[in-house]
């Protein structure tokens, strides 16, 4: 299972290299970026599937996912499970289930990810959840960078482990060597 998602990984191009302004405001020398797995629905199914089979006999009514990619995550893993999939957008600092998704009270939640730093959006869309009174029973995500386990007080599965180390940007040794930060997204254009 490590060495198909390892492929996948990178048949797809996804671990990029270089000096890169992530979500959470860190500087990291690696980038995954997880649109160029989602890009292909095969790629997607497969690695959706891991986390489908893994929550599989936990009964899962709805898989919920913060926006951009966690909308493709949940949607697929939804669709293998056979259950709604839902997605939690930006509202000011927190996320909401808006367009009519709902949660009813103490059903059963998987929460799902592409790729984990810092845990910002599986904590926002935890509580998004929590909110509605979801119960929620796993997180599962494409690909775990964060540095340390994370404990987010539910059951992690991951398709891929790559500790990847990340700087506050005034201790960045990229940035003290002058090499030009890249904000990733829709334009890859060094920043300043």
């Amino acid at each position: 299972m490590a060495s198909e998602t390892e492929e996948i990984l990178q048949k797809s191009g996804a671990l990029l290299k270089g000096h890169f302004l992530l979500t959470s405001g860190l500087h990291s020398p690696a980038y995954w970026e997880k649109f160029r797995i989602l890009q292909f629905p095969g790629y997607t199914e497969q690695l959706c599937r891991m986390i489908a089979d893994h929550f599989r006999h936990q009964r899962v009514q709805v898989v919920a996912g913060p926006t951009t990619g966690g909308i493709i995550l949940a949607y697929e893993v939804a669709r293998q499970l056979g259950v709604r999939g839902i997605f939690a957008e930006k509202e000011g600092t927190e996320r909401s289930f808006r367009r009519g998704f709902n949660i009813d009270a103490g059903e059963r939640v998987l929460i799902v990810d592409d790729i984990l730093t810092t845990g910002s959006s599986i904590r926002e869309v935890i509580a998004a959840v929590k909110k509605l009174g979801g119960n929620i029973i796993g997180i599962g995500v494409l690909v775990d960078r964060s540095e340390r386990t994370q404990d987010h007080g539910f059951p992690l599965f991951r398709c891929h482990r790559a500790a990847t180390v990340a700087y506050r940007p005034e201790d960045c040794p990229l940035c003290a060597a002058g090499v030009p930060l890249i904000k990733p997204g829709s334009s890859q254009q060094p920043t300043g």
